[in-house]
């Protein structure tokens, strides 16, 4: 140890890097948990939840990691977990850096399936996040066997051509998922963050290249050393930042202001997508008489009963099956021929209703449910049909029977009659309305009484007087 130039941290500019690393991480988890805190957004379920949180613990572990490992604080490494091994080699790689590609590339392999394969994922991603996890584990443990690290955590050259390789396979596998849908149009900002983490990642990567072979060179150097591995801690700071996306998994919260407290612009996905009045009720809309007699399902095409019976259905703590009808009612407004906006809706679908779980998750059968999970179209106009049909009858056994009787129908009828009457009201006066303002302006006292002539009709006016 005595013979290897500032091992020991403590420099000024150590501090400053420590200082900017702990600043990244404050706004890291801030910005992964402001549209749950200030606006209140209902948190998802599945790995639409838990992959944005991976990444935020596999980007502390990252940074803390640098920290620990490259000598930024004055310490002795008295204990075992003070080690190399410990930081440079499980935390920053495995917990680290690994884990965080690991991430992208799960989400990366799920939008590839999604909008080029028209299906949900074969693998689910709580399963396929620790399959690619394991090279990382395996060099590790090698590392950890082998022991090859220096005084200044640093491994030997052939053991860093290793590692790169390693990296650089990563990012290979994720420029190849981002290249095989670079040509969707994407609603949301989800190729932009795989554009941006595959370039912040191969630049840390050059620059951690770059850093080593100067420091093995000039390892005489003092200033080298603390110079490098404060641009390497700084730039690492910026790739957690710009690396982290919930888009991918989310892609509704990129809609929520990270500036200003305002509401969210895009309530729902229908919206998001814009999918013609979806969520609107026009106020001059023509009222539609409700007859009971009539089946459920037709009933609910109509906005206002759908609004009255969701009411009514949400305060007896079941309006998940009418809310599903309602977005299924929505999907089927998008073209067959606009396939990204259909996926779109139909995993928003999937993730809020169906997966086993989930936030609103609707009563349907397995057999309904597998065929949703496993379908190999995700566009197929009648992907819902069957569980549709289900909680139609679900409805009309239950919450159907007691609405009829529900002060929610009484107020949608006598909603309904005002309108009729209003809106027959100003079908008869637009019938017999008519304006006699040109009929009782002379064109003398028109003041644009010239543009109503032609030229020739206007020489002919001013004839006499000539």
């Amino acid at each position: 140890m005595a013979n290897c130039p500032a091992v020991h941290g403590g420099y000024p500019s150590d501090y400053v890097a420590v200082s900017i690393a702990i600043f990244a991480v404050i706004l890291l988890i801030v910005r992964s948990s402001f549209p749950f805190l200030i606006h209140k957004v209902p948190s998802a379920r599945g790995s639409a939840f838990w992959i944005p949180v991976i990444q935020v613990v596999a980007s502390f572990n990252f940074l803390l990691s640098l920290v620990m490992a490259g000598n930024f604080l004055k310490y002795k490494r008295s204990h075992w977990w003070l080690s190399c091994y410990v930081w440079a080699v499980w935390v920053e790689g495995p917990l680290g850096f690994g884990l965080l590609m690991s991430c992208r590339i799960a989400q990366a392999f799920q939008l590839y399936y999604a909008f080029v394969k028209r299906r949900l994922p074969p693998v689910r991603s709580h399963i396929f996040l620790p399959l690619i996890v394991l090279p990382w584990i395996a060099g590790a443990a090698i590392i950890h066997v082998k022991k090859p690290l220096n005084c200044r955590c640093h491994l030997q050259t052939y053991w860093v051509i290793a590692v790169m390789c390693l990296h650089a396979l990563y990012v290979a596998v994720l420029v190849g998922f981002t290249g095989a849908i670079r040509h969707i149009e994407f609603r949301f900002d989800e190729l932009k963050d795989l554009w941006q983490g595959i370039l912040v990642s191969a630049s840390l990567i050059g620059l951690w290249v770059s850093a080593y072979i100067l420091n093995e060179i000039h390892d005489n150097i003092s200033w080298l050393q603390v110079t490098s591995r404060f641009i390497l801690l700084f730039t690492a700071s910026i790739l957690v930042l710009v690396f982290f996306s919930i888009s991918i998994s989310q892609p509704l919260l990129t809609q929520v202001s990270f500036i200003k407290r305002e509401p969210i612009e895009f309530k729902t996905m229908c919206q998001a997508l814009g999918i013609p009045d979806s969520g609107l009720l026009l106020h001059r809309e023509q009222a539609v008489v409700i007859d009971p007699n009539e089946p459920l399902d037709k009933l609910l095409t109509h906005k206002r009963f759908r609004q009255s019976f969701m009411a009514f259905a949400d305060s007896c703590l079941a309006g998940e099956s009418v809310h599903f009808f309602e977005e299924v009612h929505e999907l089927g407004k998008i073209p067959i021929d606009d396939p990204v906006k259909r996926i779109y809706m139909a995993r928003h679908i999937i993730n809020k209703y169906i997966i086993a779980g989930s936030a609103m998750e609707v009563n349907i059968s397995h057999r309904s449910r597998q065929a949703i999970l496993f379908t190999t179209d995700l566009t197929h106009p009648d992907l819902f049909t069957n569980a549709l049909n289900e909680l139609i009858q679900l409805m009309k056994m239950n919450l159907a029977k007691d609405y009829w009787s529900s002060m929610y129908f009484l107020k949608l009828k006598d909603e309904t009659s005002v309108r009729s009457n209003g809106y027959e009201m100003e079908q008869m006066s637009g019938a017999y309305s008519f304006s006699p303002r040109l009929s009782c302006v002379n064109a003398i006292d028109d003041p644009f009484h010239q543009d109503h002539f032609s030229s020739g009709s206007s020489q002919d006016v001013h004839h006499p007087y000539q």
